[in-house]
């Protein structure tokens, strides 16, 4: 299959993610109904963000001439890709960057994520015949080329184990975080709490800490993300709510809420579902300086960094903790 067929492909796919065809709205609910963290605004948002930032004509034709990938592989590899599940269809730009640069994705999706991946791979396949060739949808992946495996930080352990002998790219457990002034326009406020609440959280680009200036008024900030207090009805989301908030209470520690979400004075840019945590800074540059080369930070939403609300919306140039996969894929 030539560069110029898979890039039609993708754009079709975009154009079906984006719509309203009956079996995807079926397969859709049917994650949700399998994984309840999967609730139907947070799969479309998804669908969404992929559709109009990465299958369009012009990323993929970007993507395309950036790393210079010919018309046609003349020796594809078999490349294996384990994908997390922590929010709906988090392994896709994975798929993505194999599937155009001409190599054969063997795909082991997480049991988290199984319905999605697997529904649009069927898809493509059954649009073209020729896409089984390029990629396979399965438990198993073994007799692999190369590896893209994301998961925890024990996981990634394993699997530096098992692929040791394979070139291979390992991701580990990362977060993000958010860096105030202190004057930040109620619109701004309110793009944050995007970059908080979206997907519960749950992802790594997800803002689990702030860091904010000495005599910080939060008031504001918790008005703003009342945008989101319809999650606290979310039953898991407020079992992990009612949980944290019992934690705090038992060893009396100060906390602020909104009554969905706590704030937590925390040097760990990891926090728990339902919890943010903050940090006060002196000096903007030096809290700014502390971030750099942080391989716990996945990206920054600020002023002078990501913006507010952009957190969960990577172009398809962003690669996952900043390794080039597409560079990697050339290299095969």
């Amino acid at each position: 299959m030539n560069l110029e067929k898979r890039k039609a492909l993708l754009v079709r796919l975009g154009t079906y993610m984006a719509g309203k065809d009956e079996a995807w709205q079926a397969v859709k609910q049917r994650a949700f109904a399998e994984n309840n963290w999967f609730i139907p605004e947070f799969v479309d948002l998804a669908a969404s963000n992929i559709a109009q930032q990465y299958l369009q004509p012009a990323q993929l034709d970007l993507l395309a001439s950036r790393y210079q990938v010919p018309a046609e592989n003349s020796q594809p590899k078999k490349v294996g890709i384990v994908m997390a599940g922590n929010i709906p269809l988090v392994g896709f730009h994975d798929l993505l960057c194999v599937f155009l640069a001409g190599h054969h994705a063997m795909v082991k999706p997480s049991s988290k994520d199984e319905v999605l991946v697997r529904h649009l791979a069927d898809q493509m396949t059954k649009w073209d015949e020729e896409v089984s060739a390029c990629l396979t949808v399965s438990e198993m992946i073994r007799n692999c080329d190369a590896y893209i495996a994301t998961g925890s930080n024990n996981s990634s352990r394993y699997f530096e184990y098992y692929f040791r002998k394979y070139p291979s790219i390992i991701r580990r457990n990362r977060t993000s975080v958010a860096l105030l002034r202190g004057d930040e326009t109620p619109a701004e406020l309110d793009r944050l709490a995007d970059d908080v609440y979206q997907y519960f959280g749950l992802g790594c680009r997800n803002v689990t800490k702030i860091f904010v200036p000495e005599h910080y008024d939060f008031v504001p900030l918790l008005e703003a993300f009342r945008k989101y207090d319809y999650l606290a009805n979310h039953h898991k989301y407020k079992n992990n709510y009612d949980y944290n908030l019992a934690v705090h209470i038992l060893n009396n520690q100060f906390y602020m809420s909104n009554g969905s979400i706590l704030l937590v004075e925390n040097e760990s840019p990891f926090s728990p579902i339902a919890q943010l945590h903050y940090q006060y800074y002196k000096d903007l540059d030096d809290a700014e300086a502390s971030l750099q080369n942080n391989e716990n930070i996945q990206c920054v939403v600020s002023a002078s960094h990501t913006s507010f609300g952009q957190a969960q919306v990577p172009e398809v140039c962003d690669f996952a903790d900043g390794t080039d996969t597409m560079a990697f894929l050339m290299k095969l």
